[in-house]
């Protein structure tokens, strides 16, 4: 029998006998809790037995105490209902989805709660001391159906679920292809182009040991230009340059204050990436940390943040000849140094990024003997160049000086995420 068929008719004094209590005063109201995460080998059992799996009506729990199993009765009705929803769509999805379909909704049933058990004055349930994956784990070990049998003779009716839950395939792990009830997805597709994404994001979360490195060096980080991106593929890339701006400019602000600069850092840091994240998540973009809530969400941000420290970046970093590749036009506009940098970059740089290296120093020797033979070096640090024994390490270093005024002046500007 389900739990709504076990529990007895009310009397004036409250029920007549405790489910399961083969008599006797009532003790307990038991609930098969927690549910085990859903995997490819109980899969078929959470759809194939769904009705045959108790529920918890209201009317299952006296009306005063017991607010713990309600609540855990509440998390099973939860998941249930959810699991149902992608069940239905098993046959139009394929089992992948439905499987990452389940997963998706027995995590949120299990942040759930958390949130309701932590939210009240009672002993919080051990496995929600727990973070992460952690936490999941130790639901899932303690589940007393990690199988998902039948565990009720007769069917149960279904309850109405106050909760909303709605499937979001980007964050799973391989592409799926949707219902027609999920507006606005396609299949995803990568992008063509062989250029490397080069941003600073996320950004780290700001702290008390990271605060005035992350106000004393802020000229020295990036800001970013959307505008170099390709017209698709790449809208997710988008979002990051536009939330460390956003970021970037909230702590332009935050720093100027005499008192409580840390406090506004840290809080435009989370507002601007759960900002990040709910368009991530509207426009199924597939960012790991946005599928988290509350301090799981910003714990995978910190740790993801290729310089949580502030305290360098790859933009503080002495400029190698490579950077000509990056700098040439400005080199050519600003800074004419006398040399066929053109030709340099169009042979160079498509190369790796030893073989860039290489054929930057070869092409820069190479010129240089031709220059000082021909005695064609017009300016006068080239003619002192080739008066020196070390030529083409003086004419290397003119050239190296171009591209450090370059460089520093391209900071003033924001860069293109893609490099």
């Amino acid at each position: 029998m389900s739990p709504a068929q076990q529990y007895d008719t009310m009397s004036e004094t409250g029920p007549r006998f405790s489910p399961r209590s083969f008599g006797g005063p009532p003790q307990d109201y038991p609930v098969q809790f927690p549910l085990a995460r859903p995997s490819s080998d109980n899969l078929q059992a959470i759809c194939l037995n769904g009705d045959r799996r108790p529920r918890y009506p209201q009317s299952y729990f006296p009306p005063s105490y017991f607010s713990k199993q309600k609540r855990k009765g509440s998390a099973v009705n939860e998941a249930e209902s959810w699991f149902s929803t992608c069940c239905k769509g098993n046959e139009t999805w394929g089992l992948e989805a439905t499987l990452c379909c389940a997963t998706q909704a027995w995590e949120l049933s299990v942040h759930n709660f958390c949130e309701a058990d932590g939210s009240v004055k009672d002993r919080l349930y051990e496995c929600c001391r727990k973070r992460d994956s952690a936490r999941l784990n130790c639901f899932h070990n303690d589940s007393p159906n990690p199988n998902y049998e039948a565990t009720e003779e007769l069917p149960v009716p279904p309850l109405p679920n106050t909760a909303t839950f709605s499937f979001d395939p980007s964050i799973c792990q391989r592409t799926v292809v949707t219902p027609s009830n999920i507006k606005g997805h396609r299949r995803r597709q990568n992008p063509t182009t062989s250029k490397k994404i080069d941003i600073n994001f996320p950004l780290g979360r700001p702290t008390a040991d990271t605060i005035e490195s992350l106000c004393s060096n802020q000229k020295l980080r990036p800001l970013y230009t959307v505008k170099c991106l390709p017209g698709s593929g790449y809208e997710g890339l988008g979002r990051q340059a536009k939330t460390i701006n956003r970021i970037e400019k909230g702590f332009k602000q935050c720093c100027k204050k005499k008192q409580g600069v840390l406090d506004c850092a840290e809080h435009k840091w989370q507002a601007e990436l759960n900002r990040f994240c709910t368009l991530e998540l509207a426009q199924q973009g597939d960012f790991q940390c946005c599928s988290m809530f509350d301090e799981d969400r910003y714990d995978c941000f910190q740790n993801t943040s290729p310089h949580p420290h502030y305290n360098a970046t790859s933009d503080t970093e002495e400029p190698s000849l490579t950077k000509i590749c990056d700098t040439h036009k400005i080199i050519k506009k600003k800074f004419s140094v006398g040399l066929p940098v053109k030709a340099f970059v169009n042979q160079c740089c498509p190369l790796s990024e030893q073989e860039k290296t290489n054929c930057l120093t070869q092409r820069v020797r190479e010129t240089s003997e031709k220059l000082c033979l021909s005695k064609k070096a017009s300016a006068p640090a080239f003619r002192r160049c080739c008066k020196s024994r070390e030529t083409s390490q003086c004419i290397s270093k003119i050239l190296m000086d171009a591209v450090t005024k370059a460089s520093n002046a391209q900071k003033k500007k924001k860069k293109c995420p893609l490099s």
